[in-house]
């Protein structure tokens, strides 16, 4: 395996994952939040925004977990496959192998010596484990589940989608535009401030940036509801 190919921490996996669940849940909340919100626009019967909303929600659902199992299951199949290219050179050249571990832990500041004598330790006590972490930062025993991937994303999907669908059921007539209109802009707040938290940015900048899209995004549908209502299409 070449030294150039990029290394990925599981640190760093697991926190995209948990961001991944996150932004799954912003998802939910701005789909079907837009689509009760424009169906309200253009009607105020609670049968058909609960119809359209309920049907956001599943479709949208069964989408987030079909594309994370498709992705998940393409991401687990590179990795095999590079568990198997790495055991094969390990097998074929454990000299080499060793030496480009060494080369690795020096390059990330450890001096010679040293390096030469923990790759030695680290090939004695589990070659493939050494070579597939500082090299690929990849964990044989850890490797990401499709199945599961799938099922997260559903999961944060419909919570962040019951939000919005929840609030315009729940509120009376008046007053359900407002309530979803609030809901959801605190909800994509906090989503936001998670995933800047998660990622390290900048936590204001980012639940403001959510804030403004989803706003625009519920104020489109809307209209453009209240357009095909008016004009007797809906």
């Amino acid at each position: 395996m070449s030294v150039d190919e990029p290394h990925v921490s599981c640190t760093s996996q697991k926190l995209n994952r948990l961001r991944a669940g996150v932004l799954g849940a912003n998802d939910g909340i701005v789909s079907v939040a837009s689509l009760v919100v424009g169906v309200a626009g253009a009607t105020s019967d609670t049968g058909a925004i609960a119809t359209a909303g309920t049907a956001a929600l599943v479709g949208g659902a069964v989408s987030m977990a079909l594309g994370e199992y498709v992705s998940v299951s393409s991401q687990r199949d590179s990795e095999r496959h590079m568990i198997g290219l790495e055991s094969r050179e390990l097998r074929e050249d454990p000299e080499g192998e060793l030496e480009e571990l060494t080369q690795m832990l020096q390059e990330r500041g450890i001096a010679e010596a040293t390096a030469r004598q923990a790759a030695r330790e680290m090939t004695e006590h589990d070659a493939l484990a050494a070579h597939l972490e500082v090299e690929l930062g990849i964990d044989a025993d850890d490797l990401i589940s499709p199945w599961s991937a799938a099922f997260s994303s559903a999961v944060a999907f419909t919570a962040g989608g019951l939000l919005p669908l929840v609030a315009m059921l729940a509120t009376g007539l008046d007053a359900r535009l407002a309530v979803t209109f609030a809901t959801v802009l605190v909800a994509l707040a906090l989503t936001g401030t998670i995933s800047a938290r998660i990622g390290g940015g900048d936590r204001r900048r980012a639940a403001v940036r959510l804030v403004v899209g989803g706003a625009l995004a519920l104020a489109l549908t809307y209209l453009i509801g209240r357009l095909l209502g008016s004009s007797g299409m809906v």
